[in-house]
């Protein structure tokens, strides 16, 4: 099976280049999650109001996503992920640069963080373009695996640099810098069909209002493991940037394979069941960073419990393609499909800007940490009502406006002698 879908691939030099493209900001990505919260606490000394607040600039560009990826309505999708990929770039270089100007901290940030954030809708459209609507989650799912792969190489980097090197931050954000740049290049390979380059500028529906929910909520989740749970290993467990990076290792190796049955399960088992087992599981692992402490767990058992919580929870980030193959079942016109994967994005960001601040300024530091996951585990029981309000039309009914198999007239690509479709093989 292995064999035949690395043929698949190989024989799709558009597949080929945008997973080579994934990969490679993959690996930025691993960089930057590794090392950035052990950058602020090393060179910066935050405290866990500061760690807070810093997550405001840094989520504004997501915030923003749905206005920046509309100005830019008039570029296909992989040129804008170009861009976004160069501003990653910069924003890493820049990182390793500042040394401990709070300007320059706050100014290559939200660099960094609009380059990623305008990445996010880009990659899950170019993705799904690339197969049937029967395979929308499993060609997320390959995306999402080749990404979390990648974390391996750039936790890897960071773990052999801070062991044997030091803490060099910017020989690890300069490396981060130079695979983005890569990434850029990857992306202006591709080619879309022409048919599939129309885009939105903007798209606000009510037939949407389920995903943009699940969107929002989604904002307050994500920071469980993005801000709180590695600010528990730094300031509570004291644990160092190297450690960070083997869990993550730990948690990409283990994803590649995850990322690419949760994609093929979100395609059989539908996208409703997924999201609301997510909302379950989520819920329990709040609850364990929150008392992995108090239930009578032997020596230095706690913090294993909560390395293990973590890997877990990184993993379980990949449940955004559920959402993502919810809406394409349910857009009522297919380039309805990036502009609300943006809109989805800039309403899961309303919610990240805010929650680091008050659950680091008021819940974090007043009540203490255990009441940041319990509310953590709220969020994720309110998830799960939600998502069971998801329904998608059965496969060739589509949305009202996509009646016609329109998925595959729009995203197949044919072979210019033969007219053999090339990319929605059942692979």
């Amino acid at each position: 099976m292995r064999e035949r879908i690395v043929r698949k691939i190989s024989d799709n030099p558009e597949l080929a280049a945008f997973l080579l493209a994934v990969f490679a900001l993959g690996i930025t990505n691993g960089v930057f999650q590794t090392t950035y919260n052990n950058y602020l606490d090393d060179v910066f000394q935050i405290s866990a109001t500061q760690r807070g607040m810093m997550e405001f600039p840094r989520e504004l560009p997501g915030f923003l996503v749905a206005l920046l990826t509309g100005a830019l309505f008039f570029l296909v999708e992989n040129r804008v992920g170009a861009i976004a990929a160069l501003l990653t770039g910069i924003g890493m270089f820049g990182l390793g640069l500042v040394e401990q100007s709070w300007a320059g901290l706050l100014i290559f940030t939200v660099v960094w963080s609009m380059g990623q954030h305008i990445d996010m809708p880009m990659r899950s459209a170019i993705a799904m373009s690339l197969g049937t609507d029967r395979q929308h989650g499993r060609r997320l799912g390959q995306a999402a695996g080749t990404r979390v792969g990648a974390n391996v190489v750039g936790a890897l980097f960071v773990w052999l640099v801070i062991d044997y090197v030091g803490q060099n931050y910017l020989l690890t954000f300069f490396f981060g810098g130079v695979a983005a740049m890569v990434a850029a290049l990857l992306y202006l390979r591709i080619r879309l069909q022409p048919t599939y380059h129309q885009r939105e500028k903007l798209v606000i529906r009510k037939e949407y209002s389920v995903y943009y929910a699940l969107s929002t909520i989604y904002g307050a989740r994500k920071q469980i493991f993005v801000t709180f749970a590695p600010w528990l290993l730094v300031t509570i467990y004291g644990e160092p940037a190297s450690t960070i990076a083997k869990l993550w290792i730990a948690s990409s190796v283990i994803g590649v394979f995850f990322h690419h049955g949760l994609g093929t399960l979100i395609d059989t088992w539908g996208e409703r069941n997924v999201l609301i087992a997510d909302g379950f599981v989520v819920a329990l692992i709040c609850l364990g960073y929150a008392f992995a402490e108090n239930i009578g767990l032997p020596g230095a058992w706690p913090v294993r419990l909560i390395y293990v919580l973590y890997v877990c929870d990184h993993m379980l980030l990949g449940i955004e393609n559920a959402r993502s193959a919810y809406l394409a079942k349910i857009a009522q016109r297919p380039e309805h499909v990036s502009a609300s994967l943006s809109m989805g994005i800039t309403l899961n960001h309303l919610v990240a800007m805010l929650v680091p601040f008050f659950g680091g300024a008021y819940i974090w530091d007043v009540f203490g940490h255990q009441w940041v996951f319990v509310a953590g585990a709220a969020v994720s029981l309110v998830t799960m009502m939600i998502a069971t309000l998801a329904r998608t039309p059965r496969y060739g009914e589509g949305a009202p406006e996509r009646r016609e198999d329109d998925g595959v007239k729009r995203l197949a690509r044919r072979d210019g002698e033969t007219g053999r479709d090339e990319l929605h093989g059942d692979d």
